[in-house]
């Protein structure tokens, strides 16, 4: 799942910003109109992404582990709107899976969720827009034995306030009681500063962007992703430390990267980007073991998002 804070990464979402005010100059003006009943139609957001990061390091008191990653996330979340704003209600699914040779590397191959989607979004009034949204769902290395251990509840409170068509700026808490901070706070602003030129500074993805026509918007920009997983409750055994047993693991990296979006209509978009991970952290906290960043690793991501 893409909300989660690191630095208030994936719990902020981008649905804070750009989701939730509209994609366009023309659409945040409309979402500060008066609004029209059109009768029953449907209404959702999709996101299918997949992505590669090559080999690179973490390591802890010279326990080296090497490895590469195929990062997947699939998610889907039916928006439709009743008198006092929007229900969000779906369901996604995270795999980071990791490739490393040799046992011992207290580094689980497998990082999964499998979570719901609830939430609501509504207005204060013309420029001020929140959204509440929790995500809970089971959170772990394996499906095989989905139990209450894994099961979290990690959720958000964020707004955003319209200033003008051309300036939002959005702020924000996210909640996880599993993680080493369980609440942090975030935001950022979005500014079209130029007739192409829009400053995306929102987290978990700042990114400077320019249209290069009606259909195709270059960026670079950054993306925090992170999570927390439980492993289970003979990891620890198995890897030479007890301690790791049933453990709550924090999983976060930083890519930066350029990139292209793709309008394929007015309800698809294409992305494709590459760049660097020059940042991963894996840490189990409460047991006070820590594998921190020693080297990055080149990236190469698509994604297909929908919003009907």
């Amino acid at each position: 799942m893409t909300l989660r804070p690191g630095i208030l990464a994936s719990l902020l979402s981008t649905a804070l910003s750009l989701h939730l005010l509209a994609g366009t100059d023309k659409e945040v003006a409309a979402e500060t109109a008066p609004v029209t009943d059109p009768g029953f139609r449907f209404s959702g957001e999709i996101t299918i992404e997949q992505s590669y990061v090559g080999e690179s390091d973490v390591a802890r008191e010279g326990r080296d582990v090497n490895f590469d990653e195929l990062y997947s996330n699939l998610k889907f979340v039916y928006t439709p709107r009743i008198e006092y704003g929007i229900i969000r209600a779906g369901a996604q699914f995270e795999r980071y899976s990791l490739g490393f040779s040799g046992s011992g590397a207290q580094v689980p191959n497998t990082l999964q969720a499998l979570n719901a989607v609830v939430g609501f979004d509504t207005k204060f009034s013309d420029s001020i827009l929140v959204r509440l949204e929790a995500q809970p769902g089971f959170y772990g290395t394996t499906f095989d034995q989905l139990d209450g251990d894994q099961f979290n509840v990690p959720f958000i409170l964020g707004g955003t306030y319209i200033y003008s068509p051309e300036l939002q700026f959005v702020l924000g808490v996210g909640v996880n009681f599993q993680q080493k901070y369980p609440v942090l706070p975030g935001g950022g602003l979005r500014w079209k500063f130029a007739p192409h030129w829009i400053l995306n500074a929102i987290l978990p993805t700042p990114h400077l962007e320019y249209e290069l026509g009606h259909a195709i918007t270059l960026f670079a920009g950054a993306d925090i992703k992170t999570n927390t997983f439980r492993v289970d409750d003979r990891f620890g055994a198995r890897n030479g430390d007890t301690r790791l047993n049933n453990a709550w693991l924090n999983y976060e990296e930083v890519r930066v990267s350029v990139g292209a979006d793709w309008k394929i209509n007015s309800s698809l978009t294409f992305r494709a980007e590459g760049g660097y991970v020059p940042y991963h952290d894996l840490d189990y906290d409460r047991a006070d073991i820590r594998y921190h960043n020693v080297s990055g690793a080149p990236y190469g991501s698509i994604m297909l998002q929908g919003n009907f």
